[in-house]
């Protein structure tokens, strides 16, 4: 399954409808090489023996013409999967050796991590006292989307923005990831010593769970994306007491948890 369904409040305008909306599946595929936990990447299940193939190919680990032997060693019925890839010793690339160098590292904060156990992020669950309108979200996007100078000249980068509680913008960054670019603006604050002014996380793409246990990390209780919202976002951001929303485009939005921060 690549798509699961979640309940979600629309609004377009005055308008407001439940609706079970779409969403895409993201969940955790551990690697083990010869019964060796070897990292742990996100993915949305389906064809995992053709992503385990092409990611350690592309690595540098096996470049073998012969196709390896695996077994699924776990399959739960959240989508996380363990599977153990049988490879000889003397055809482990050196790509093996460096002991995770993956292209996707920079573009997912789960990537790297060697085992299922180890994707946790802890604290208390974030207790958000503000509230907001339809209109102040799309009076922030607009201002967002004026100072993002590098995707007007270029349209090739993503944004991050991060704005108080009385709505006045404190930081935006652009990148090529759009998980780097959120990065940038809690980093900026943090030089600053300004983190706690942090209401609001704007960000210019999709939402993965990788984003909101960054949001989560630096208390960040509010998430506006201006495309989708993957299954775990959703999942994690109920959990983290994160209040997420996704499609936010004009008179638009689908709010997919913590509702009740929304002002009529």
């Amino acid at each position: 399954m690549q798509t699961i369904k979640y309940e979600a409040l629309k609004i377009i305008g005055k308008n407001q409808s439940k609706i079970n909306d779409v969403l895409v599946v993201e969940a955790p595929l551990q690697i083990n090489i010869n019964n060796e936990a070897y990292t742990v990447v996100m993915r949305t299940p389906n064809d995992d023996v053709e992503l385990i193939r092409g990611l350690l190919y592309a690595e540098d680990i096996y470049k073998n013409s012969t196709n390896f032997d695996f077994e699924i060693i776990e399959e739960k019925e959240d989508f996380s999967t363990i599977i153990n890839v049988k490879i000889s010793t003397d055809k482990l690339g050196k790509g093996y050796l460096n002991k995770r160098t993956l292209l996707s590292v920079s573009s997912c904060g789960i990537c790297g991590k060697k085992e299922l156990k180890d994707i946790k992020v802890s604290g208390d669950k974030i207790v958000n006292k503000n509230n907001f309108s339809m209109q102040e979200v799309e009076g922030m996007f607009l201002k967002m989307r004026d100072l993002q100078e590098t995707f007007q000249n270029s349209g090739g980068s993503h944004a991050a923005s991060i704005f108080d509680k009385n709505q006045n913008l404190v930081a935006i960054k652009e990148d090529i990831g759009r998980h780097n670019a959120v990065d940038k603006v809690v980093g900026e604050l943090l030089l600053k010593n300004q983190l706690k002014k942090a209401e609001f996380l704007f960000v210019s793409g999709r939402v993965s769970y990788e984003i909101v246990s960054k949001a989560f990390i630096a208390k960040i209780p509010i998430i506006i994306a201006v495309s989708a919202c993957s299954s775990l976002a959703v999942d994690f951001a109920k959990e983290f007491g994160i209040c997420l929303i996704g499609f936010s485009r004009g008179n638009k939005m689908t709010i997919y948890s913590n509702t009740s921060y929304i002002r009529p």
